[in-house]
């Protein structure tokens, strides 16, 4: 018989292995020295060996899973259990407790790490949808606001994965607020298109209006018309950009028809006038050398209303002129006024008896004053005789000035 310190062959060719519940067979052999068996026993023990140390260096240098483990684990507890080996399995047995114990500490480390991504998982998606709530609840810049959601839903999607009743509870408050977001925009577009179609009609009245004006020749009404109708425009807002450009064409067309169409006659007319302002140039010239040298303003009155008379038979001025032309020969007419005016002020009763009775109360204090300074002097009343030489001297002042006013009115 032929002995190892974890087995035996027999001397019948019987192997054996001794475990911490005695010996068991692992097998048979026939064929060749005892010492053989044993050693082929052996490497099969060894084969098991490397097995445990392999998976002991996966669980101690990579991130295998603690259920993985777990399973490798019971795998190789089996197999030890029944093989068909000579060597210490009790060992080997030890060595997978340790392992199965490393495995459970990772199965909390890893349920913990799994825990805190959920977590933080559920941070980032609650804020891309809180984000997506607030674009769906307020925004309406709608190309923006619709790329902003579309930015959103791409960052849901690579976002880490929650637990999964947080994953619903959370998509479905996202699906939510693009459902209302898009409903927010249609509902906005479509009363804009409301809203496009009433000014559509409103400008379409408007061009209607100033194409039944482009033939009229009713200059001045007809132009006040076209104001308000621009006035109406602007003020009716913007319909679909293509009605938009359509009917601003067919209002200009028509306005300018009409404008065209009266210039030209201005334009006519005030050939025709020309002769007219010529024959005023002239008027004027000879207002403006006679009538500021007439010193009595009744007869520059007189003088005046022939100016006036052959103004107004000379006819109509042409636009470019007109303005020039009466603003000067207004300034001729103001200068008679002015002159007119003047004179009623010199000659007027009641204005030189103010100035008469002015002279007089004048007269009469300077008269008060000169007896008082008589007195101070002949008292020695330097404060006094200050106090009448100063007002004696203003009221002289206004005495000259008051009797020049009367003597203008004489």
């Amino acid at each position: 018989m032929t002995t190892d310190p974890w087995g035996r062959v027999d001397d019948d060719g019987t192997v054996y292995v001794r475990t911490g519940d005695g010996e068991r067979v692992v097998g048979s052999w026939q064929a060749g020295a005892p010492e053989e068996a044993l050693a082929f026993y052996r490497n099969k023990y060894d084969a098991l060996v490397t097995q445990v140390g392999l998976l002991e260096k996966r669980l101690r240098s990579t991130d295998l899973s603690a259920s993985a483990a777990m399973s490798s684990i019971d795998k190789l507890r089996d197999s030890i259990k029944d093989a068909n080996v000579v060597g210490d399995l009790d060992s080997l047995m030890k060595r997978l407790d340790k392992l199965a114990d490393r495995a459970e500490e990772r199965k909390v480390e890893q349920k913990q790490a799994q825990e805190q991504a959920r977590g933080q998982a559920r941070q980032v998606k609650e804020r891309i949808v809180a984000e997506a709530e607030r674009v769906a609840a307020e925004t309406t810049h709608w190309k923006s606001g619709g790329e902003r959601m579309l930015q959103l839903i791409e960052e849901w999607k690579k976002a880490p994965r929650a637990d999964r009743p947080t994953e619903q509870a959370l998509w479905k408050r996202m699906s939510a607020a693009r459902n209302s977001f898009s409903k927010r925009r249609k509902a906005y577009f479509a009363n804009l298109d409301q809203q496009r179609e009433g000014v559509r009609s409103d400008k379409e009245n408007i061009v209607a209006e100033a194409e039944a004006l482009s033939g009229s020749t009713e200059w001045g009404p007809t132009a006040r018309a076209y104001r308000d109708l621009m006035q109406r425009w602007k003020a009716s807002g913007r319909a679909d950009r293509t009605s938009e450009d359509k009917l601003w064409a067919r209002f200009k067309a028509a306005q300018d028809t009409f404008f065209d169409a009266r210039n030209a006659t201005f334009a006519e007319r005030d050939a025709e006038l020309r002769v007219n302002a010529d024959a005023k140039e002239k008027i004027l010239a000879e207002a403006k050398a006679e009538i500021p040298g007439i010193s009595n303003p009744r007869r520059a009155r007189a003088r005046l209303r022939d100016f006036q008379e052959a103004w107004e038979e000379a006819g109509e001025l042409p636009r470019d002129a007109r303005d020039k032309l009466e603003g000067a020969f207004r300034q001729i007419e103001d200068g008679v006024r002015r002159a007119e005016e003047a004179e009623w002020d010199r000659t007027n009763p009641e204005a030189r008896a103010r100035a008469k009775d002015t002279v007089d109360q004048l007269s009469t204090a300077i008269q008060g004053l000169e007896a008082k300074l008589e007195k101070a002097r002949a008292a020695g009343d330097e404060r006094r005789i200050e106090e009448n030489e100063a007002a004696l001297e203003a009221r002289r002042s206004w005495l000259a000035e008051a009797e020049k006013a009367l003597d203008d009115m004489s």
